[in-house]
This record gives C-alpha cells, structure tokens and sequence, in this order.
C-alpha cells in the first residue's frame, strides 16, 4: 500500500467574530479517514463545527466563529499530521450611528461649563482606551478625568476653559485590532483683551485718537464692538467715551483739555461678555500753537471821544512768539465786535478814539503768533465814554479784623473826600502768591466798610485789595501789608489702605505695574518711596496730588520684584509705613542639556543643568517626560521635581528611550530640553558551552515537563508582575503563553523571555484587566505539558 501523503497543509486563520472559519488540507489518497483535534484534544463534536471530506480535501467549517473557536487544530490521518490555528479577532467596536454624529459634529460648551463625553464600545477584553489632545496622552489632573469601564471611556472636564478647545482623539486597543476616534471640542468664552500696545495715531490740544489690535482670541464668537473708557491722571473714576464696531480699531475723542494728561482703556465685547480691559500709558493733550486768552482789558483812562485801556499778555503764548494784539470793541448791550486797529499792534496799550460821547463800550484783546490769531479774552469792565471825574482816593486803614480755615474779614475806612471824587461803592480783589492776576470777589456799596471774603483754603496765603469806585472807574488799590495764611487743623499722616492695595502683586513681565495708594495729613507730608531699603531704580516713576501718590513702571522687568515701601513724613515727627511684595514673573527659560548616566545596573538617571528662571522663579519646578521610539507619544515619568536629577527605574533591557524635560511654574510651561540619541541598556547574554554525547545511537527525546511549575501572585494596581517557571524537555521545548486561553505571543503589553529553560512574563504596570488565569504551554516534536496559575489584583490603599 503507497504511503499517503500532505499535498496541501493546514493554513492558520485569522477571523472576525461572527465571520464563518474554514481549515482544509489535502491528502494523497482518497481511501484516508482524518481525525481532527484541537488544542491537543480529539474533535468528535463541536458546536457550530462542522467536519467535511470531499474526495481528496479534508475541511473543518465553522458557520459564524465565537472566542470558543479559537486554538490550535491538528489534522492526523493515515501516515500524515498538519497543524494550524485559528485566532478570533474582536476587535473595538463603537455604534455606527453614534460614530458618525461624534465625528461630524462637534460638542459645543461655554467656557465654565461642564464637559463629558462618554464612548460606549464593545470588543473582546480588555480594551485599553487612550485619550489624546496634540498627540499628546491625557491623564488624570486636578481639571480633566479620565474614567474607563469595560463597556465605555469617559472624558470629564468639570469647568471648561478656552485652552480645552481643540482636536481630540480617542484610541480603543485590544489584541484584535486599534480603533480610533476623532472628536472636536469647541469652548467659548468672552474676549481676551484686546492687543496691545494702545498707540497714539494723534494727540493736539482739540483731541487724541487711538489705535488698538483685536484680540488674539476672540472667545469662540466674533467680536461685536469695543468699549472705549478714559481716566484723567489723578482721579479715581472712569468715563465711557464710547464704543466702535468690531471693523473699526481706531477711536478719536474730542473731550480733552489741553496740556491734561489721560489714560485710555479698551474692552472687547461679543454675545459670551465683555473682555478684561488693555489700558494705555499716560497720554497728554498737547497745547495749542496757537496763544491763549489774556486777561480781561482795564481802563485806563476815559473822555468824551476816546479810551485808552492796557492789558497783559497771555500766560500761554503757543508754540511760537506772540507778534502782536488784536483789539475789538463793541457797545454795551450788542453783539457785534468791530476792529478797532487795521492789524495786529505790538504794544500792550491803545487809545482807542472816535468814540460817541455817552455810550458805554466793552473791549476784548487777542493775541496773534506764526501759528495765527488765538482765543480773545472776556470783556472788559464797560466805560462811558466822557469827560473824566476824579479818580475815588486810596481806601485807609485796611486790615483784617478776623479770620478763620476758610474766610477772612476785612475792614477799611473811606477814602478822603475831594472835589469829585465821591465814592459809588468798593472792589475786592485777591490773587495767591504765584499767581500774577487780581480776581474779582465782591463789589460792595459805598457805604459798606467791611467785607468777608469766604471759600479759602487751608494752608494757602492770599494777598487782598480794596479800591474805591466812581464813575470815573476804580481808585488806586490798598493791599494789605502781608500774606495772609488760613490755618488748618494738624492732621497725622496716615495711608488709606483698603482692599483695592494688595500686600502682593504678582506681575507679568512686560505689563505695567501701577500702584495708587491715597493718603492724608496735614500738613502736607512728605512721600518716600523705596525698594528693598534702597531709592527706586531707573525706570520707576513717582507721582503725589490731590492726596494720592502713584507708582508707576511702563514694563516690568525681573529686575523690578523686591519690597517696595511708601513712607509717609510730617514736620511734627510722626510718619507712617505702608510695605508690599512685587513679584515680577514669566514662563519659564527651558533647562539646559540632559545627561543618561547608568548609575544603578538597569535604570536611567537624567541629570540637567539648571533652568536660567532658577534665579528669580521661586516656585519653578521640572516634568520628566520619555518615550520608547522616534515618534511614539510622550508621557510623564516625574513631575513636581525641585532639583536637577530624576532616575527611571522601570528600564527594559533591548528598547530605546528618549527623554525630554521641561521647566513649569504658574504661567506655563518651558520649551523642552531633549536627548538626541536613544538610551538602551543591552541584553546580556549567558555564555554557554556544548558538551559532546558521550553515546551515540541513543534517543535521547523526552517530553517537555514543568521542573518550576506557574504560582498564583497577588499585586498591587499599578505595580509590574513578574511570573516565573522552569521547564525541561528535549528537544528544547517551544514556549507559548496564554491569558484566559489568549494567546499572548503578539501582544505588546506583555514581554516573554525564554534563558534556557526558564521562562518569564513581565506585565509592565497591571491594571484590573491584566486579572485572570495565565497559561504556559510547552511543546516539542515528542509531546506537549502545561502550567497554569492565577492572577488577582488589588487596588491601592
């Protein structure tokens, strides 16, 4: 009888869950019977299988294929033996309906809300669910969560902000296959500010217009309009100007004073709110070129057909030399102003003739430079125009008879009377020390010989006139002999510190630090401001009015954290102190280069130099990052780590590992510091030798058996298993392990390593998942032996 033999062997197959299976061999002759087996035992029966022979061709069919299907088959019939396997793929699987609105469209929340998003998935056990933002793997942190069940992944941000916006993308892992999943999340938000800085397209003495950038993020919903506000230097309110549509950057207002100084700020506005405002530096209206107003013309002398007035120049001449005066004149009473001269005369007095007689008139002067004709001033006193009486003579005995904070009383006695000098009644008038103008307080009758001149100042001197009136105009004037000082209650300097002045700024490089803190005393004291013990350094301006004194830095720089203090000083002795901290802070520098030292047999110690915001950072510390090829993801091995060292202990020998670290405080975190080149820690080898059989002829086969056999292990969550055993057998036996009769060989998450008869299974950081009953099957051409054991994990206390 010939020998039968394969003409076609067993092929391993691969297939869906729920797909049909087929194994098909085919024999030399037709008059073999097979029997099939798998995993070793024989098949007689078997659910959903169904054994066919057509002539030559022996098949095995499985109608729609289930976990139970999965093994090895062996096909035994006459003189011939084939093996194959089948392996039943389940891959993740995600509802298709769900999947399509996921992917096509996005979840839309408001800045502060919360977000979760949950991924029901089905798929054989256990499935490893990774979420991703950037390419980067998200783990649990004090804002986002990531939850996992065998059914489903969650992702929970319990109060979304702007920077949650973005790409996300969810992995699904099991040994049968990756499914991934693209999502969107869109978060609005009101504005950021917008850009800065606020430049100064125009400043004159009429107006200031503005100019701005739109924010760099303008929330999610377009801006609809900006928010213009003013502030004058010195004063604590702000005034709303107005407001522009969001095409339009620029703002020009016409509410300005000259030679006045402002800040301005600017909010952004969309449907989600009002953005944090960008302010400006000081601003400063500028002065006129051309000149002021003088003061009001005075009367000189009056008759019948003529006048003759004199006036001062201005005290704002422009931004050029004033060449000359304007004068006009009108009657009392009308409206119009008529030139008196043909153009602008040079000195400060005319004689202004061709007057009607009895008719009073009113003067007003302008000034004129290169720049033009300026402001006219108000009008004169309005004079008759007629034959002069006698000037009023000097009042006597001028004095003040009491006086008090805000008043003062004076008292005076009438001049003497002369042939047409009769006295019609009195002006007072007062002017400060520095000041250059009398200013009119009272007219009086002429039997009045006292006066109370009230609405004065505390601590201001005041010098006071008095001239007697006729029809002639006013009399020469009687000052009085010295300054007069209202008094004011002593006040003991104090600082008003309230919740608007911090104890610690912190500040962002760049910004403006501005510092206003308000104060009293009296008198006046005297504002000192230091840092750190010291004067304050360049850059920092100084300024005190109206009981507030304001510190004020155009852009911080490290330099400028230290303690500041305002000290303030009375000519009494009594002083008050006001301390606080300024921080000046930044995202970090990045460290300096890594260094791999292998200081300890199987681990990495990164070492780095220092970060250069060391030196000013405080609260700076270090995140070590690693992955195990050129593009894999990053993940965190160290973080919270205040020196400049950080060992990696869980190193396996053979892989390569890139590390990276960066620096992180409260504004952000560093540009990375990287390793060029891969770390790898070789496998060493047993050196071994062959010895020479002694004899020859002898079978020496032996079936494989256990000499170690699997032992039970219990482990913490998060910890590596190790698991063990020793196996003989000759030839050297083929090692294969099992997870819940899952063949483990392919699958990245476990490591199996055979050294000479010992075999191990290493689980890199177990998971509840990673629980079950683990197998290890060791065959040769002589026969096959198993060891099996369970794994249990606990969680962590």
């Amino acid at each position: 009888v010939p020998r039968c033999y394969l003409n076609k062997q067993l092929a391993t197959v691969r297939v869906v869950k729920g797909e049909p299976a087929e194994l098909s061999c085919t024999v030399s002759r037709d008059d073999v019977t097979g029997t099939w087996f798998k995993d070793g035992l024989k098949l007689t029966s078997m659910e959903g299988v169904v054994f066919e022979k057509k002539g030559l061709v022996h098949k095995l069919i499985i109608n729609k294929a289930e976990d139970i299907h999965a093994g090895k088959y062996r096909f035994e019939g006459g003189d011939v033996k084939t093996e194959a396997s089948i392996f039943v793929e389940d891959p993740p699987q995600v509802d298709k309906m769900l999947l399509k609105n996921l992917t096509r469209v996005p979840t839309v929340a408001k800045a502060g809300q919360a977000v979760k998003l949950r991924i029901p998935f089905e798929g054989r056990l256990p499935i490893r669910a990774t979420w991703l933002k950037d390419k980067m793997e998200l783990v649990d942190d004090t804002r986002i969560r990531v939850d996992k069940t065998d059914a489903s992944t969650t992702l929970s941000i319990p109060s979304c902000e702007r920077k949650d916006r973005g790409d996300y993308k969810v992995r699904l892992k099991n040994d049968s296959g990756v499914l991934e999943i693209d999502l969107k999340l869109v978060v609005i938000d009101k504005p950021q500010p917008p850009a800065g800085p606020i430049k100064i397209v125009e400043s004159s003495a009429n107006s200031i217009t503005i100019q701005w950038q739109p924010p760099k993020d303008d929330g999610g919903k377009p801006v609809q309009r900006y928010i213009v506000e003013r502030q004058q230097v010195g004063k604590k309110e702000w005034e709303t100007l107005g407001e522009t549509p969001r095409s339009c950057t620029t703002f020009t207002t016409n509410k300005v004073d000259e030679d006045t100084s402002y800040y301005f700020r600017v909010r952004a506005r969309n449907v989600e709110g009002t953005s944090d405002a960008l302010e400006s530096g000081e601003v400063k209206a500028l002065g006129k070129a051309s000149p002021g107003a003088p003061d009001p013309p005075e009367i000189i002398s009056a008759s019948r057909d003529s006048i003759t007035i004199s006036w001062k120049a201005p005290r704002k001449t422009g931004t050029s030399q004033i060449v000359g005066y304007v004068v006009q004149k009108r009657k009392k009473g009308t409206m119009t102003w008529l030139p008196v001269t043909s153009g602008p005369i040079k000195d400060k007095k005319l004689r202004v003739s061709s007057l009607k007689k009895g008719v009073q008139y009113e003067f007003r002067v302008a000034a004129v430079n290169a720049a033009g004709t300026g402001d006219a001033s108000d009008p004169s006193q309005p004079v008759c125009a007629r034959d002069p009486t006698k000037s009023p003579g000097q009042v006597q005995d001028l004095k003040v008879s009491s006086w008090n904070s805000t008043s003062v009383t004076l008292t005076w006695s009438r001049p003497e009377v002369k042939d047409g000098n009769d006295v019609k009644g009195y002006e007072v008038e007062m002017r400060l020390p520095h000041s250059p103008s009398w200013t009119r307080c009272l007219t009086l009758p002429a039997e009045a010989t006292t006066c109370t001149v009230k609405g004065l100042h505390a601590k201001e001197r005041y010098l006071l006139r008095v001239r007697a009136l006729n029809d002639s105009g006013p009399g020469e004037a009687t000052e009085i002999e010295t300054f007069l000082e209202s008094a004011a209650p002593v006040v003991p300097p104090r600082l008003l510190i309230d919740d608007t002045v911090k104890s610690l700024l912190v500040i962002k490089a760049g910004n403006t630090i501005r510092v206003n803190i308000p104060f009293e005393g009296s008198p006046d004291p005297v504002v000192i401001w230091l840092k750190d013990g010291l004067p304050l350094p360049n850059g920092a301006a100084i300024k005190t009015e109206d009981g507030t004194t304001q510190l004020l830095i155009g852009a911080a720089e490290l330099a400028h954290s230290g303690t500041y203090s305002v000290e303030l000083q009375n000519g009494l002795g009594k002083k008050e102190t006001f301390s606080f901290q300024v921080q000046i802070t930044d995202i970090p520098q990045p460290p300096g280069p890594l260094r791999l030292d292998e200081n300890v047999p199987n681990t990495v110690t990164v070492t780095w130099e220092p970060s250069a915001s060391e030196k000013w950072e405080k609260n700076l510390y270090y995140t070590v990052l690693k992955r195990e090829s050129q593009k894999g993801l990053w993940r965190v091995v160290g973080d919270l780590i205040y020196n400049n060292k950080f060992t990696f202990t869980t190193v396996i020998p053979g892989r390569d590992y890139f590390f990276r670290v960066v620096a992180k405080n409260s504004l952000g975190a560093s540009a990375p510091s990287e390793t060029v080149q891969p770390w790898r820690i070789r496998k060493t080898k047993a050196e071994f030798q062959v010895r020479p059989q002694k004899y020859r002829g002898v079978n020496q086969n032996q079936h494989p058996r256990f000499l170690v056999p699997l032992k039970p292990h219990v482990v913490v969550t998060g910890s590596e298993c190790h698991m063990s055993c020793a196996v003989g057998g000759y030839p050297a036996p083929k090692i294969t392990w099992y997870k819940d009769s899952r063949d483990l060989s392919n699958d990245p998450n476990y490591f199996c390593t055979n050294d000479f008869g010992v075999c191990s299974l290493v689980i890199l950081g177990v998971t509840k998942q990673d629980a079950g009953e683990y197998m290890v099957e060791a065959t040769n051409e002589v026969g096959r032996a198993f060891s099996r054991a369970f794994l249990a994990i606990k969680g962590k206390t």
